[in-house]
């Protein structure tokens, strides 16, 4: 029996992912590195032409990549880094453990242990007053916009 490292991916919609950290009887199956980078880098949701250009190749290399069952030791390393993993969680990756954990660990369960362990990196006050600053200038912006628009058309 061995033990998944544990990886936490945090999803477009701000949701916290969490899969690893379960045992495991045996390796998975499934060893094709080149699809587990496929999922993960779908599951942050980056897409190929952004890895591409944070890895410094082509899209089509990108594709090349996510299609061999095997890559050199470098360039996971390098893909790991911008998918934001190890290169061991890469190697370890199960779709049934991301399952597992999403079923376990959403929002709306009645589960009281399954928020245990979230780590959130932003105050969700300092985001709002962010969000309420942003919200402002626009406004600001908007204003002076139609003030432009009077002052032409009175001209006229």
């Amino acid at each position: 029996m061995g033990i998944l490292p544990e990886i936490r991916l945090f999803l477009p919609t701000g949701k916290l992912c969490i899969f690893g950290d379960m045992e495991t009887t045996a390796k998975p199956s499934n060893n094709h590195i080149g699809r587990k980078i496929s999922r993960i880098r779908e599951l942050r949701g980056i897409k190929q032409e952004v890895m591409a250009s944070e890895l410094g190749v082509s899209q089509q290399t990108v594709s090349r990549i996510e299609q061999s069952e095997t890559i050199e030791d470098d360039v996971l390393a390098k893909v790991a880094g911008v998918l934001g993993v190890s290169a061991e969680a890469i190697k370890n990756y199960s779709d049934e453990a991301v399952i597992y954990n999403i079923q376990n660990n959403y929002e709306g369960s009645h589960n009281q242990g399954a928020n245990v362990g979230h780590q959130f990196n932003f105050n969700p006050i300092e985001k709002l007053v962010e969000l309420f600053e942003e919200n402002k200038k626009l406004y600001e912006r908007l204003l002076q916009a139609e003030k432009e628009k009077n002052e032409l058309l009175k001209q006229k």
